[in-house]
């Protein structure tokens, strides 16, 4: 019962997604943090199978060094997606990944983005989306409350909103959930939304 979501706002990109790493009817833990920082500006939101979650996430995040190293420059966001996108694409047609994910980043020309790439390797440039089965409540959320030039606090609210919606009305919801900001300073995490503690 995954739930990946994100949302841009005023020079900010905010990602948000559960911690339980669940296999069937098993939770195995509840402080999985599956959001990946990519590099200084970049993050990187996954759900989907955990070995394809942490085995594609890592291989983007050193290949997106490896560049940096070998060029003196880091990637943009955009190209950071394109790349994941391609790395996805060509997959699909050999030993696909079940992987879905959510790319925030921020740039100095271009300001804070999120890109929405899933598992058939399809890519959008969005506002705000959102993956898992959250994601019917996390949505219909945003539609109703998001504004493009939301502040931080604001943003924040919105976020909590959804957390709030997901935990009342999804039948087998994540207790926990980690939330992760990136802007002009960097990546960075925000904060946990803390229900229940591992055992």
């Amino acid at each position: 019962m995954e739930c990946v979501f994100g949302l841009v706002g005023n020079g900010f990109a905010i990602v948000a997604a559960d911690t339980s790493a669940v296999h069937s009817i098993l939770l195995h833990k509840n402080k999985e943090d599956k959001i990946m920082t990519l590099d200084s500006h970049k993050l990187v939101a996954a759900s989907g199978e955990p070995g394809d979650r942490v085995q594609f996430t890592e291989y983007v995040q050193k290949n997106v060094s490896l560049y940096q190293f070998r060029n003196g420059i880091p990637l943009s966001t955009a190209a950071a997606a394109n790349f994941t996108r391609g790395e996805l694409a060509t997959a699909l047609r050999k030993n696909p990944y079940s992987v879905n994910i959510l790319m925030a980043g921020y740039d100095k020309e271009a300001g804070a983005s999120l890109y929405y790439i899933d598992y058939i390797a399809t890519l959008h440039k969005v506002d705000k989306g959102a993956f898992g089965y959250g994601s019917y409540f996390s949505l219909s959320t945003m539609d109703r409350h998001y504004r493009s030039d939301m502040s931080v606090e604001e943003a924040i609210e919105l976020v909590d909103k959804c957390i709030l919606e997901i935990r009342s009305r999804l039948v087998i919801a994540p207790p926990n959930f980690v939330i992760k900001i990136v802007d002009k300073d960097g990546a960075r995490e925000y904060g946990w939304r803390i229900s229940t503690a591992d055992a």
